[in-house]
């Protein structure tokens, strides 16, 4: 499945809430080093990152993965669906005496 690259929006201006980690000071160079080669302050670094990677988390959630013998299964049913058994029938005309469609 092809992944399209999608730009996270900016993380809301207004900061009124806190969060506090303890980090290691290997890490805390790392992170200061990339925020500097991006031209950021650290909190702004770590807020953009942080944010990306859960605008990322949550799409990914969303994302329907198939194997190969999914994608042909699903693909199979939606090119050569079957024919409405007895209960599907029976439910669609309860439905139309239901709500008169």
């Amino acid at each position: 499945m092809t992944r399209r690259a999608t730009r996270a929006a900016a993380p809301p201006r207004a900061r009124n809430e806190r969060l506090e980690t303890r980090i290691s000071r290997e890490q805390k160079s790392l992170f200061q080093r990339a925020a500097e080669l991006q031209g950021r302050t650290l909190t702004d670094f770590v807020i953009a990152s942080v944010h990306e990677a859960a605008v990322r988390t949550i799409a990914e959630d969303r994302t329907v993965r198939l194997n190969a013998e999914e994608s042909l299964a699903l693909a199979d049913a939606l090119l050569r669906p079957r024919s409405p058994n007895a209960r599907l029938r029976a439910a669609a005309r309860r439905y139309i005496a239901a709500t008169g469609r």
